[in-house]
């Protein structure tokens, strides 16, 4: 047999035990919805039924901040609504996968306080798709980060997961440890706006190690849910201090503009 038909063999054999394995383990463990439980045709997924919970962000939306439009009217020729037109972010483009009602939000939930890790699969595949249009191939995935000291309790970043997902599918680059918490901000559920902005300001900063590598980088940030868009901001403008050439802001649900707090109301935290 030749050097090349072996090689082809090898290659047969191994996707065969690969196959054999996930069917071995679909059996031992048949996958099932994200959300409700039942039994599902592929892992890390969620069933019609609970699909039909999830309301993914289309057109018309602003692609300054990602909200949904009821029309296209609403939006200017840059495609921003009036909101963004009043008070525009700091960042270039923002885009969700999801509105942050009840599938969304046990989704997120699930993610961020029950060890649902494999949740992140999903949502990050959704906002893969959501946010196509950001990426390039010289663009660099860096995810909101949590202060060490809820990192040591909670034991995982939720956004540093959706971004791998993200940053895989897309094909380039992550760093999960692109930017850092210099202090343990406060919970920011019952906050206004504006106070939320106070407490996050000069909170987040890039690590020294990445400064030079994000310089000149488009970067998009990637966070579970943006609400009053603080911390993204606080995200963004630690960024653009250390060179980025622009911030686009992808997450897996946006809370409705109308909404002063999170949903995850009873938890009373955000990131």
């Amino acid at each position: 047999m030749t050097s090349e038909g072996g090689g082809r063999t090898r290659l047969m054999f191994r996707m065969a035990a690969h196959w054999l394995g996930h069917g071995t383990l679909d059996m031992l463990f048949p996958p099932s919805c994200q959300l409700c439980g039942v039994e599902t045709d592929v892992a890390g997924g969620v069933c019609s039924v609970c699909f039909g919970r999830l309301t993914p962000i289309t057109q018309p939306f602003c692609v300054k901040c990602g909200a949904p439009q009821a029309s296209e009217a609403y939006l200017n020729a840059e495609r921003w609504c009036a909101k963004c037109e009043r008070h525009p972010p700091v960042w270039d483009h923002a885009r969700a996968a999801f509105l942050y009602d009840k599938g969304a939000r046990d989704l997120i939930l699930q993610l961020k306080y029950a060890d649902r890790q494999e949740n992140a699969r999903f949502l990050g595949k959704r906002m893969w798709q959501a946010g196509q249009a950001l990426f390039t191939p010289d663009c660099l995935v860096v995810p909101v980060p949590v202060h060490r000291m809820r990192l040591l309790k909670r034991r995982y970043n939720q956004a540093a997961l959706l971004a791998w997902e993200v940053a895989r599918l897309a094909g380039v680059p992550c760093r999960p440890d692109g930017l850092a918490r210099t202090r343990a901000t406060s919970r920011l559920a019952r906050f206004s706006r504006r106070e939320r902005q106070e407490e996050m300001a000069r909170a987040i900063v890039v690590r020294a190690p990445y400064a030079e590598l994000i310089s000149g980088k488009e970067v998009v940030l990637v966070d579970d849910v943006l609400t009053s868009g603080a911390t993204a901001t606080a995200c963004t403008n630690a960024l653009l201090q250390a060179g980025a050439r622009s911030v686009s802001v992808l997450v897996a649900a946006e809370v409705p503009s109308q909404k002063e707090i999170d949903l995850d109301f009873p938890i009373l935290e955000t990131t």
